[in-house]
């Protein structure tokens, strides 16, 4: 046993060492290197929890950017990781077609095998565990329209909603707050918090209040500008309800509009009568000619 461990530790090494000689390059050496398949190791996007479904798999650009990150971060430690992704994507953008081609065709064979085992997964799938991530995906889809909804109204400007007393309270007092962590922090604020005065809350009630008054007028003026350009989908409903409803009527007003009402009775009454009377007038003399013929 002792000399097969001693080969498969050489082997390893000899693997590594070959890995680490092909990546120590410069830009053109790493990128005209052209690997077989083999060597860009799928097994990072093909992992799969034994309860959970496969993994999908990585693209060719991701799949280039595991290989090449911790190479990049070993010869610049001093460089932050965000920047190294920043270098590693425009290599990706200066290689051929023909230098991506083993990353993107390690790619294609992880989806074809992706594949097959997302089909063995679900066929071995109860029709209650078909529901419930069936209902699990709904939610997950929710989430992300409630994101992107988000992230548009913050996009169109739409004002931040009005603070509690409470809220205005912690942002005043949150930097000299007992603690070490925000959690603490809040924790000590809220006692600090319910531990005063009534004359002391009402100055943060009054703000309260005057940032409830700047919400409305800018909420007012920013759904203007929504009915402007056409989006009057972002609009509240209870804004749309009283924007349908007509406007109150002064009691003046409700007077004129009941006298006005009681006129056209008036004149329907009377066109009414004076139609009847037509009718009976022609019918009377219809009558008359029709004795006058007989005899």
């Amino acid at each position: 046993m002792a000399p097969f461990s001693l080969m498969t530790a050489s082997v390893s090494l000899l693997a590594k060492s070959f890995s680490v000689v092909s990546c120590t390059g410069s830009l053109a050496s790493r990128c005209t290197s052209v690997l077989p398949a083999a060597y860009i190791s799928p097994a990072k996007c093909l992992t799969s929890q034994a309860s959970g479904p496969p993994k999908r798999p990585l693209n060719g650009y991701m799949r280039y950017v595991l290989q090449q990150q911790p190479v990049m971060s070993k010869q610049n430690p001093e460089i932050k990781s965000v920047d190294i992704v920043r270098k590693i994507a425009q290599q990706w953008r200066m290689m051929s077609p023909e230098q991506k081609q083993p990353f993107e065709e390690a790619s294609v064979k992880a989806r074809e095998q992706f594949k097959v085992d997302f089909q063995h997964y679900q066929a071995q799938l109860t029709p209650a565990q078909v529901q419930q991530q069936a209902q699990e995906r709904k939610q997950r889809m929710a989430k992300r329209r409630a994101i992107r909804k988000k992230r548009e109204l913050t996009n169109l400007g739409k004002p931040k909603r009005p603070r509690s007393p409470f809220n205005i309270f912690m942002s005043e007092h949150f930097e000299e707050a007992r603690g070490a962590t925000t959690q603490a922090k809040m924790k000590s604020l809220l006692e600090d918090w319910r531990n005063l005065f009534s004359h002391q809350k009402q100055v943060y009630t009054q703000l309260a209040e005057d940032d409830k008054i700047r919400y409305k007028n800018e909420m007012k003026a920013w759904e203007d500008h929504m009915v402007e350009i056409g989006r009057e989908d972002l609009i509240r409903d209870q804004t749309l309800s009283t924007k349908k409803k007509p406007a109150a009527q002064t009691p003046t007003a409700k007077k004129e509009t009941k006298k006005a009402k009681a006129k056209a009775v008036k004149k329907a009454t009377a066109t009414g009568k004076s139609k009847s009377t037509r009718k009976t007038t022609k019918g009377s003399t219809t009558k008359n000619v029709r004795t006058t013929k007989k005899t």
